[in-house]
């Protein structure tokens, strides 16, 4: 019988401890998602050339730019300071 409540015990104490663990891991994921907010950012564009889309990749920022006349391309912004670390322009 002392087994039987040491057992009851130990694992009522499992539950809670299991139970507190996961209540802070759910509050450590949710509360970890840090809002990086850009600063003012300004591209240089051709004329009539005009922002068709913004995409979040990884730590960056993919914006396609499209413009009359010439083709489509991508410019990747660096997702902390807004700089662009690189241009992906398509082949014809």
């Amino acid at each position: 019988m002392r087994a039987l409540k040491f057992l009851v015990v130990a694992m009522g104490v499992m539950i809670v401890a299991g139970t507190v663990t996961l209540v802070a891991l759910i509050v450590q994921r949710a509360g970890g998602a840090m809002t990086v907010t850009l600063p003012p950012v300004t591209l240089d564009l051709p004329a009539g050339a005009r922002i068709a889309s913004v995409t979040g990749v990884a730590d960056r920022l993919a914006v396609l730019v499209e413009g009359p006349g010439e083709a489509s391309r991508i410019l990747l912004l660096d997702g902390r300071s807004g700089r662009v670390v690189g241009e992906v322009l398509p082949r014809p």
